[in-house]
């Protein structure tokens, strides 16, 4: 059941597997962090997104994200990071004792380490929220239960002088397509909440079971 997920045992179990992870990278530097938000929206398991404004500079302009950005000095570590941002963009103050741990590390084009921060926010009204329109467009939840339907997965193939190199996931069908780094750690987010019910579609050769996915 995914509302089990959301449950006390369901939160202990993924505070038990993030521990160790948690542990290790929490204090390491990184070049910037993100909330994975997971709410309950109308009853429902859900994941919140962002959607992040048209009138940004840089390549990302328009893309869905979660809330975050950039580590800055005066951040303890990689959940501060997460926490600030997420504050300054939507105007959601999460306590730190509702972040459940730290997932795998992804790596944007430029080998930038970007440390996914998940936490349990409880139940939200997404229209409720405040989003500072200098940084954010929309703010939307997606449902656990539209993310693991096979119908609304897809995948991309990226090549480089003819050869394969990578297959990325792709999240379809909600009011925005989740793509990028987002749909990778919305994978391993996934992957923790509901084992066994998700298929993997992240792939690039070459990598162990020991290392750390992320574009090339």
């Amino acid at each position: 059941m995914l509302s089990d997920c959301l449950s006390a045992e369901g939160e202990w179990r993924c505070r038990r597997l993030l521990a160790e992870a948690t542990a290790r990278l929490r204090g390491r530097p990184a070049a910037a962090a993100v909330l994975v938000p997971l709410c309950l929206v109308r009853g429902v398991p859900a994941l919140l997104y962002t959607l992040r404004s048209s009138r940004l500079a840089g390549r990302h302009k328009g893309d869905v994200s979660f809330p975050g950005g950039k580590c800055e000095p005066a951040d303890q570590d990689v959940v501060h990071t997460a926490l600030r941002e997420t504050r300054e963009e939507l105007g959601m103050a999460v306590p730190e004792d509702h972040v459940w741990g730290v997932l795998q590390p992804v790596y944007d084009q430029s080998k930038a380490t970007v440390v996914p921060v998940l936490a349990g926010v409880g139940p939200l009204d997404p229209q409720s929220l405040k989003p500072n329109p200098e940084e954010v467009d929309e703010v939307f939840a997606l449902p656990l239960a539209h993310l693991l339907q096979a119908q609304n997965q897809g995948y991309t193939h990226f090549c480089k002088g003819g050869h394969f190199c990578y297959t990325l996931p792709v999240f379809l069908h909600g009011p925005h397509r989740v793509w990028g780094l987002t749909a990778i750690i919305t994978e391993f987010t996934l992957q923790l909440l509901a084992p066994g019910a998700y298929q993997p579609r992240l792939v690039i050769p070459g990598l162990s079971r020991g290392q750390r996915p992320g574009p090339k």
